[in-house]
């Protein structure tokens, strides 16, 4: 677990270690334009109908896709991971895929495979079901690894290789991963290398007591995904991207993202570059969606637990904890 250190051995830490990125503090930078904010609103409005009272996790999963990462969520089985993963597929308008990761699943079976066909006397590509805009791997934490990795190149290079083939995959891929705690039986824990490559990590936890009471009185709500009316598609799921993509992120900003990339270094075992890189784009998506064109501290202060917390521990958990220590030893600006 990540230990506090006082504020005058950090800057001494910061002024040692990485002095040439600091950047200045300051808040003079011209607000980039952003066209046209998406009416992401109504995607909201149709997911908290299928998912009572998750409304920050709801945020933190549409910001993971319009940032073009991938969503980790791990909980107990019962709590609504597959039922997101679907709802927000169906919202959005796009073609998805679901795979039950189980501990006979082959790469084959998620990446596809060749064929031979005897008429041609040549191997036919079969593509597995990874070949769509939105995969639900559920459970993946109950394939053995060789099947995991399966997904490691797909999700950060939006290609599959088969037998020395390329196949490229759309742009919009997006895959949502649930995961049942380790601590359950026929569970593999995720590599590091695996966790690497998922942008955001959520728990979606128990619901509240009233919430849970209207569960019970209504009843499941996932027979109601199937009567959910698209209200998005690819081409705004595109523009939302790119709009997004275009906030403004200020000097103080990206001096307090590097002071927290360099906080977490001080066990020796921190936040990689990329983190940075995959922490900036979330902070944009997130003030995208609440109708802003600039990042604020309290979307940085959203954003890091989600993206730091599967990174620092190996679990959402126990990982959101040891983000939110580091939190509260970087002031914000």
């Amino acid at each position: 677990m990540f230990q506090p250190v006082s504020d005058a051995d950090f800057g001494r830490y910061l002024t040692l270690q990485r002095p040439d990125q600091l950047r200045l503090m300051n808040n003079t930078a011209q607000t980039l334009p952003v066209k046209a904010f998406g009416n992401v609103s109504q995607v909201f409005e149709q997911l908290e109908s299928i998912l009572l009272g998750k409304r920050d996790q709801l945020e933190l999963a549409m910001a993971c896709m319009l940032a073009k990462g991938h969503l980790l969520i791990e909980d107990v089985p019962g709590t609504g991971k597959t039922t997101l993963a679907q709802a927000l597929g169906v919202s959005m308008g796009l073609d998805w895929k679901r795979v039950q990761f189980t501990s006979d699943l082959l790469p084959a079976d998620v990446v596809g495979v060749s064929v031979f066909n005897s008429h041609s006397q040549s191997f036919d590509f079969r593509p597995g079901p990874v070949f769509t805009s939105v995969l639900l791997a559920d459970e993946i934490n109950r394939a053995p690894p060789k099947a995991q990795s399966a997904l490691l190149e797909a999700m950060e290079e939006r290609q599959v290789s088969v037998d020395g083939n390329t196949h490229p995959l759309p742009d919009e891929f997006f895959v949502i991963a649930t995961q049942n705690p380790v601590e359950q039986l026929g569970a593999f824990p995720l590599p590091e290398s695996q966790l690497d490559r998922f942008l955001v990590g959520l728990a979606l936890g128990y619901p509240d007591p009233a919430t849970e009471r209207a569960l019970m009185e209504d009843g499941d709500k996932r027979s109601l995904i199937a009567n959910l009316e698209p209200v998005g598609s690819v081409q705004q799921l595109r523009q939302w991207s790119e709009e997004a993509n275009a906030v403004h992120v200020s000097e103080s900003l990206y001096d307090y993202i590097l002071a927290l990339l360099l906080r977490s270094r001080e066990n020796g075992n921190g936040l990689s570059s990329r983190a940075g890189l995959n922490l900036v784009r979330l902070c944009k998506a997130l003030a995208y969606i609440n109708q802003r064109d600039h990042v604020l501290p309290d979307d940085v202060l959203r954003a890091f637990p989600a993206m730091a917390g599967h990174r620092l521990t190996g679990r959402v958990s126990t990982g959101q904890a040891a983000a939110m220590d580091i939190l509260n030893t970087v002031p914000a600006p």
